[in-house]
């Protein structure tokens, strides 16, 4: 009678620990030289074992970090108001935002087409990685029209979040105009961003923000890490 190969019973026992919730969605396992103490065998057996629960989705390894119980995608609803941290916080989730990039700088054709702007006109470029309790969920890339808001690099780094950024630069509201969905796969560096593998699915936004008068005020860009984010669309 064939045996059963030892990774793959390491294997079905943290399967099962994981369907019993002594590891919830979200948690990191133990390191692989803690289970391979705990199970009596190399690390190399270990290693075989995850590899296996990540190809069935249970858990996934954060370059870096370690191995985490995979988490049930969080709904982020697209409507006329798209706000991160309301969209995370109704989930239940703790939202986060870190700054990764921000310049000043000619507008490309789309976006001055998109934003309105005479040709050579500057916009602030804004790159940001937004995490939902410390997980990375999603990159964003907003494009806002330099000469009508000139100061609101300077809030955005102060407060942290573009609704408020806008509002003390003026724009007291704005809702979305459009919106383009598209399913691509993660360059190097949003994997490296997103802790994800290179290659991996991820869902592409693109939309246009407008102030109560029509005109725009942001361009924005977003790739959502595709097992984590649900997106869903409300009705207007």
């Amino acid at each position: 009678m064939a045996r059963t190969p030892i990774w793959r019973s390491i294997a079905t026992t943290l399967a099962a620990e994981i369907a019993e919730r002594h590891y919830a969605p979200g948690d990191k396992l133990p390191t692989e030289s803690a289970l391979a103490t705990r199970f009596g065998v190399n690390r190399h057996t270990v290693r075989h074992a995850l590899a296996a629960l990540a190809e069935q989705g249970v858990v996934h390894a954060r370059r870096g970090a370690g191995v985490f119980v995979t988490q049930v995608p969080t709904d982020y609803p697209i409507g006329k108001r798209v706000r991160f941290h309301q969209n995370l916080s109704s989930a239940g989730r703790v939202p986060t935002k870190r700054i990764l990039a921000m310049q000043t700088r000619a507008a490309t054709r789309t976006e001055g087409n998109l934003l309105a702007l005479d040709e050579g006109a500057e916009v602030h470029v804004v790159e940001e990685l937004s995490l939902a309790d410390d997980l990375p969920v999603a990159i964003f890339t907003s494009v806002f029209p330099a000469a009508r808001l000139p100061d609101l690099p300077d809030h955005l780094g102060a407060v942290g979040s573009v609704t408020e950024a806008l509002r003390r630069s003026g724009v007291a509201d704005y809702t979305r105009a459009s919106t383009r969905l598209k399913a691509k796969l993660a360059s190097a560096t949003q994997a490296l961003h997103l802790q994800i593998r290179e290659g991996a699915p991820v869902l592409f936004s693109s939309s246009v923000n407008v102030d109560p008068d029509g005109i725009p005020v942001e361009f924005g860009s977003t790739w959502f890490a595709g097992d984590r984010i649900t997106l869903t669309l409300e009705g207007e």
